[in-house]
């Protein structure tokens, strides 16, 4: 079977089972998932786009107004997928449309409305895991990503602001067809006093940290990386190995099956033996990825259990210094996904992680 078809045999299994007349998948993570890499993003910060997919035990439609149909057939939807369209104006005729189309059982949506109940968590989980078709996709978008941040920061100049940082590294994603969802910049003075260091009007000084989630065909490359425009000192090069310590202690615990609450678990102990117990209280440790930049940020405690296959991206982060790449879940382990061979790397822990780029 190739891709559409397997999403759509899961889905309707997963309706019989529940007992579901009808499946709507309207926001933008799940609209990428079922069209296999479709976009129904307009405006880029919309959880709900321009389309959504329905999906009945007869079969299987994109709705969307008549602005959009030419673009979505054209452009977006795989064949197998019917695009049918109403008058921006009537949007009372898309209910009609589905209500003559569902079976009997409730309709399920990741965005319930009226009448309607959430889609079953086993259909969240068969997202997680991603396919073959997924996982290609996954890859080019992290080489092309990774290539993009490399670009920038090999250019960006001390006398540059923020501003300037986060716009060179979104217009590095845009050439490559990315959305820059996200483009953190923590410059020089205030890297140590934000974890969330949103970029500002200041100069970037003796070195900078470059954080993009880019979005491509709905996936999400979720990475870090720090440029120099001076020598580290010793206590910044301590703080930067230290957090490679903690995020080598999680990936090495990320294996199908465990919990997202036992490598947080790893997460705290690691902060404690590399001296910073307590350390994970600053900021979230991350969690699992893929159609969203997080679809589960990992907590104590947490049951949500880890899929072959499986996005994550771990942010552990010290005052000035954070590490986080994008990875998959492998029978073997894992595989990094946001790697430029450009980038300087060390061993950690026998991992090749990404270092301070110094210029």
């Amino acid at each position: 079977m190739n891709e559409l078809t397997t999403k759509l045999a899961r889905v309707r299994a997963l309706m019989q089972e529940h007992g579901l007349g009808a499946v709507r998948l309207r926001g933008v993570d799940w609209f990428a998932w079922a069209t296999c890499g479709g976009s129904s993003v307009v405006i880029l910060t919309a959880e709900a786009g321009v389309a959504e997919v329905l999906v009945t035990a007869g079969g299987a439609w994109v709705l969307t107004d008549v602005i959009e149909a030419a673009r979505m057939e054209q452009e977006e939807v795989p064949p197998g997928l019917t695009v049918w369209a109403h008058p921006w104006t009537d949007r009372a005729l898309r209910q009609a449309f589905v209500a003559e189309r569902r079976g009997t059982g409730p309709i399920a949506s990741d965005r319930p409305e009226a009448g309607e109940v959430p889609l079953p968590e086993a259909l969240w989980r068969t997202r997680w895991s991603l396919l073959p078709e997924e996982l290609e996709r996954y890859r080019a978008l992290g080489r092309d990503a990774a290539a993009a941040m490399t670009d920038v920061l090999l250019v960006a100049r001390p006398e540059w602001t923020g501003f300037e940082l986060a716009g060179a590294g979104a217009e590095a994603l845009w050439a490559r067809g990315i959305h820059p969802t996200l483009t953190l910049v923590g410059e020089e003075r205030r890297l140590p006093l934000h974890r969330h260091a949103t970029a500002s009007r200041e100069r970037l000084g003796g070195r900078a940290m470059l954080v993009f989630c880019a979005r491509r065909h709905g996936l999400f490359a979720n990475f870090t990386r720090f440029v120099y425009f001076r020598q580290p000192s010793a206590e910044e090069r301590r703080l930067a190995t230290d957090v490679a310590r903690v995020e080598a202690a999680a990936l090495q615990a990320c294996r199908p099956g465990a919990t997202l609450g036992q490598v947080y678990d790893t997460l705290v102990r690691a902060y404690a033996t590399a001296g910073h117990p307590g350390g994970e209280a600053f900021h979230h440790q991350g969690g699992s990825c893929g159609y969203l930049s997080r679809d589960v940020v990992a907590l104590p405690g947490s049951t949500v259990a880890l899929e072959l296959y499986n996005a994550m991206a771990w942010n552990p982060s010290l005052p000035g210094a954070k590490i986080e790449d994008t990875i998959v879940v492998s029978p073997d382990g894992m595989e990094i996904l946001t790697v430029d061979p450009r980038w300087p790397t060390s061993k950690v822990e026998g991992l090749p992680r990404p270092e301070i780029l110094v210029r």
